[in-house]
């Protein structure tokens, strides 16, 4: 097959956050398919373009056999509202034109991956242009996220938001969702044929996970990291207002009685306002860490007692899977987990984790007190548990044959709006 992948944050090779189709196309190209990416220039949480790209518009960078053309987005992208909503419509009309102009013709299938859902816009048009079917992945329910977070209050903007949703899910040939919930969600309330709607989660990368870890010095590690004497508990991803990152900062200031250390790996928009109220707080259990490439985050996951997923205590969220609780999961961590819904479901149903209710301070607290209490041998039981769930059911390159599958079947698939 010839495959293209539009995703406006499609990860560099030195990128640290969710990697999902970096493996996935990693997997497809070893096996024979064509790929081709059409990307952003800017990171998710990032606050400026890399020198390699400034003053740029288009930028071949492959990676590996993949091949990837970056398309310029606005550097307003992490200032506001407006910044934001431009950064998504400078790499609609950026990728529109470089999938028109300066990419190879003669792909099978489109495959397109929201939010931002307006990247939507680019995989309808080359798909009407190029008579090609598209697939459509949902990430996150978008703009309901939004929504229930306080970043889409425009009401006008709100509503071509679900407009263009409801087009996008009649005109794509097929809709894979990460969750049982976006499943349920689409086909109950959003009227969505169920046989359209197709089922690949976020899943672990266990082959990552083990080359790097093979051979790791966790010891070491930890000396290095002056983490001797302390009870680690690992934050990675973005630092934004869907994070809500500041509940783990009141958090460790409450916990005077404990060595707990917390350690916030990642970026956003947040992060400056996170760091200052630590400062201003005289907190020395919290510590920041930029953004650094994969196999390097699964050192720092290792080397912990504990990892954490956090979101704000918004409904929408009930619905989703974190990704980094995957890669706790890979690395044989257990899980202090901050995200009530299909989240809670999987790390109880998986026996690695504890859950605590979001954004109430007294009871993250009470139980971060609970699992230091525990010992090596139960955190390890725990780590164990959840990897072997996981390997079970989120095994990354099995999840890409199944995709693979499904990318064939759109192409065979009649056209249908429905």
């Amino acid at each position: 097959m010839k495959i293209l992948l539009i995703h406006q944050y499609y990860l560099e090779e030195d990128d640290g956050g969710g990697s999902r189709f970096n493996e996935m196309t990693r997997v497809w190209a070893d096996r024979g398919h064509e790929i081709q990416v059409l990307a952003g220039m800017m990171h998710a949480n990032a606050h400026e373009k890399r020198p390699e790209y400034r003053g740029k518009y288009y930028v071949r960078k492959d990676h590996g056999s993949v091949s990837v053309l970056r398309c310029h987005v606005s550097e307003a992208y992490n200032r506001g509202f407006i910044g934001r909503l431009w950064g998504y419509f400078s790499f609609v009309f950026s990728s529109l034109y470089g999938g028109l102009f300066k990419l190879k013709k003669d792909y099978d299938v489109i495959l397109v991956t929201s939010p931002p859902l307006f990247v939507g816009i680019t995989a309808l048009l080359l798909s009407l242009i190029r008579k090609k079917p598209f697939v459509f992945e949902v990430r996150d329910l978008w703009p309901e996220s939004a929504i229930d977070t306080g970043v889409l209050r425009n009401k006008a903007i709100i509503r071509l938001a679900y407009w263009f949703e409801a087009m996008m899910y009649r005109k794509a040939r097929l809709i894979n969702v990460l969750t049982p919930a976006f499943r349920s969600t689409l086909i109950n309330k959003k009227n969505v044929p169920a046989d359209k709607v197709i089922f690949i989660p976020n899943a672990a990368d266990f082959t990552l996970a083990e080359n790097v870890l093979f051979d790791f010095n966790r010891s070491a590690f930890r000396r290095k990291m002056g983490w001797d004497d302390r009870f680690v508990i690992t934050y990675v991803g973005a630092h934004g207002v869907a994070n809500h990152l500041m509940q783990l900062v009141e958090v460790a200031q409450t916990l005077t009685d404990v060595p707990v250390h917390f350690v916030l790996i990642g970026d956003g928009m947040e992060k400056p306002h996170l760091r200052k109220e630590v400062n201003e707080r005289g907190l020395k259990n919290i510590e920041f860490i930029d953004p650094v490439p994969k196999r390097e985050v699964f050192r720092y996951i290792a080397a912990s007692e504990f990892g954490t997923s956090v979101l704000k205590r918004v409904d929408t969220f009930k619905t989703i899977y974190s990704n980094k609780t995957f890669d706790y999961m890979s690395c044989r961590r257990p899980i202090l987990l901050l995200i009530d819904g299909v989240s809670r479901e999987l790390v109880e149903t998986a026996g690695c984790g504890v859950y605590a209710e979001p954004e109430n301070i007294r009871d993250i607290a009470n139980k971060i007190r609970s699992i230091y209490s525990t010992t090596e041998d139960e955190r390890n039981a725990m780590g164990v548990s959840g990897y072997t769930y996981a390997r079970a059911h989120f095994d990354r390159e099995e999840l890409a044959l199944t995709y693979e599958t499904a990318l064939r079947e759109a192409i065979e698939l009649p056209a249908v709006d429905k």
